[in-house]
């Protein structure tokens, strides 16, 4: 596995990797790490590996953007000492493209998206042992949809900068891509965007097996 033994693994996006977990600060007790892949993550870690006693902390926040990201970079990521960090942002920058078209002001257009990213993983990559860009991505089979053709354009952005920063790449949306043919997109997220325990399934083993962990 790439990430080593007693390191600090900490996740940071909107309310997919969010899901309930605790604050301040989503670590310890009572499901603080939240109800969705971080935890899936947490526990196959703990089941497969568990000598590795390997610290993960969820810093999602429902509702963020990647511009929101950027205003809490500091406390919520850096601030952390994380020996890796995993991003994964851009649904929400997509989504009020879509759901709110008149509220122009909400919008994360792709060169923001690009530029704000980039802001972030430039100089935290030499900070970190690791660090694992996530693609976002929309549950929807049809590539010509508007929504699904955007979101595909955001992952893009995402991969460039994952491969020009030395950071892992997952592409969560190829994940959901090979299940699709198998399932209904309203079996796995009933918008299409928040997962059930499956869809979580789904993005927690693409993410372990970008790091070395084979399921």
């Amino acid at each position: 596995m790439k990430i080593a033994p007693h390191s600090k693994l900490v996740f940071i996006g909107d309310s997919i990797t969010d899901c309930e977990r605790a604050r301040p600060v989503g670590e310890g007790l009572f499901g603080a790490v939240g109800k969705g892949y971080v935890a899936l993550v947490d526990s196959l870690l703990g089941a497969i590996h568990p000598g590795h006693a390997i610290r993960v902390v969820n810093m999602g926040t429902s509702g963020h953007t990647v511009v929101d990201l950027r205003a809490r970079w500091q406390t919520d990521a850096l601030d952390l000492r994380p020996d890796w960090l995993a991003v994964m942002i851009g649904v929400n920058d997509v989504w009020r493209q879509f759901d709110l078209p008149r509220q122009t002001e909400l919008h994360v257009l792709p060169d923001v998206y690009a530029r704000t990213l980039e802001e972030l993983v430039a100089p935290t990559r030499p900070k970190v042992k690791g660090l694992v860009v996530m693609s976002p991505f929309y549950i929807e089979p049809n590539r010509a949809d508007a929504m699904r053709s955007r979101m595909d354009e955001y992952g893009a952005i995402a991969k460039g900068i994952a491969a020009k920063h030395d950071a892992l790449f997952v592409d969560v949306q190829a994940a959901f891509d090979r299940v699709l043919p198998h399932m209904h997109a309203n079996a796995i997220a009933w918008d299409r965007v928040h997962p059930n325990h499956i869809g979580h399934a789904v993005i927690a083993r693409a993410f372990l097996n970008a790091v070395g962990v084979p399921l």
